[in-house]
């Protein structure tokens, strides 16, 4: 375990007001950008706007960055202009040189660290928003992935949680018709989560438990020995990304889809349980396609299984064209108090996102929709009818949920995959029992750490 006495990355207050300084600064200058440019802007004004806000988060890097990344997915929370800015942000993190890793190394596994691994390479494999990733060999010969956390993220992490909300007032500036209340809540939640890497182990071991009947899907082992809060030692995956596969056949394309399809869709029909960060960097395809390695176990969504109900009621009413059945999958999700309306305002978007999961047909994911422009359409007609029957409150449970589906579909439309999805989705929901489902959950979690006895 971490020495304290050596932990860097306690949650220090000096840390906090330091951060909350810097992004405070970069947020009150995109604020007099903003204004800036409504008042002398004219047609490129907003744009104009987004820019400044992207080059502000971008600037700072780490957690708030995610966020705002997180909410470009969200279905008319943000004006297109801004959807596109933000989503262009990158969580890639400049990389701590030798020094701070071998001190890192230090805290984490004590003064003899280096023993305890056969080699261990000095310079990063891979950065992101809040940890970087080391290549090393353990004793016994086998490739390992260090995860390290940055220094201070704790502190950076509560700072952004506290200016979260300085963010989503400059986003309700713009005619909000959507209450961010859950969203920001939701969101705080899950990056609390991503810091505590014993829990990632337990992830892992979690869908290790899911997906073990599952062919073709890889996920690492852990080394609990060199394992801590923010040392996270796994079993090294080698793999070449999704774009390595855009030119590949028909055949190898489509099959990368399935593959997908199974490790989001699978765990969350039998257990309530997915994958939240759709990120692209977080799949890797090995054996020249055949098998798909999952990657990045921090944020991973454990929904009540009456959430899960909903999905499958939905698709069936959706179907059925009952939109008696598709309110009431709305109100089972959390929403509440929805006109008439909202009712069809949302049923823009639910349309969308399970188009191809009830048209019956070998198909895409959205026919003739670039991946670029996925959504786009729908979320500026849902924000229109918004306008006129909103404001809607959006359940917590949701922006997760909404986050990996359009991520998904997002790599299926890259893939160009042309698959019957209504067939794949049909068995992944097949004799579907709310109770069943409660009882494996329970168990799953509980085999894996992440609970110690039944909900």
């Amino acid at each position: 375990m971490a020495n304290d006495d050596l932990d860097p990355e306690r949650n220090r207050l000096s840390a906090r007001i330091g951060r909350v300084a810097q992004v405070g600064a970069s947020l009150a200058g995109a604020a007099a950008n903003a204004g800036a440019s409504r008042l002398f802007g004219g047609d490129d004004a907003q744009k104009q706007i987004a820019s400044a806000l992207r080059s502000a988060l971008g600037a700072n890097k780490g957690p708030l960055m995610k966020v705002a990344q997180m909410l470009s997915t969200v279905p008319d929370f943000l004006p297109p202009e801004y959807a596109e800015e933000l989503s262009q942000l990158q969580t890639n993190a400049p990389a701590m040189g030798w020094p701070f890793v071998s001190r890192r190394m230090r805290a984490e596994l004590g003064p003899e660290w280096e023993s305890k691994v056969k080699s261990f390479e000095r310079t990063a494999a891979a950065a992101a928003s809040l940890g970087q990733v080391h290549r090393a060999e353990a004793l016994g010969g086998q490739a390992l992935a260090c995860k390290l956390q940055y220094p201070d993220m704790a502190s950076a992490v509560e700072a952004d949680i506290g200016q979260l909300q300085t963010l989503l007032g400059v986003f309700k500036r713009f005619g909000q018709v959507i209450d961010p209340t859950e969203i920001g809540e939701e969101i705080a939640e899950r990056l609390r989560e991503e810091l505590d890497y014993e829990r990632e182990a337990k992830h892992i071991a979690l869908y290790r438990q899911m997906l073990a009947d599952q062919p073709g899907i890889r996920i690492p082992d852990t080394l609990p020995d060199l394992c801590t809060k923010r040392l996270l030692t796994m079993t090294w995956l080698d793999g070449a990304p999704l774009a390595a596969f855009v030119e590949a056949d028909q055949e190898t394309r489509n099959h990368l889809t399935e593959l997908l399809f199974n490790a989001w869709w699978r765990p969350f029909a039998r257990f309530g349980i997915i994958h939240g960060d759709p990120h692209l960097g977080n799949y890797a395809f090995a054996d020249e396609g055949k098998t798909l390695n999952l990657l990045d176990f921090g944020c991973v969504r454990v929904f009540p299984p009456s959430f899960v109900a909903g999905v499958a009621a939905l698709w069936r009413a959706l179907k059925a064209e009952d939109r008696a059945g598709i309110e009431a999958a709305y109100t089972i999700w959390g929403f509440k108090n929805l006109s008439p309306g909202a009712v069809d305002a949302l049923t823009i978007w639910a349309r969308f996102i399970y188009a191809p999961l009830i048209d019956d047909r070998i198909r895409t994911t959205a026919d003739g929709v670039s991946p670029a422009e996925y959504g786009r359409r729908e979320a500026w007609a849902v924000k229109e009818a918004l306008k006129v029957h909103g404001p809607v409150t959006i359940p917590r449970e949701f922006v997760f949920m909404d986050r990996a589906a359009i991520g998904l579909g997002a790599a299926f439309l890259r893939l160009r995959a042309e698959l019957n999805f209504h067939d794949l989705f049909a068995a992944a929901v097949e004799g579907f029992d709310q109770a069943a489902l409660a009882a494996r959950q329970d168990a799953a979690l509980i085999t894996a750490g992440l609970r110690t006895g039944p909900a």
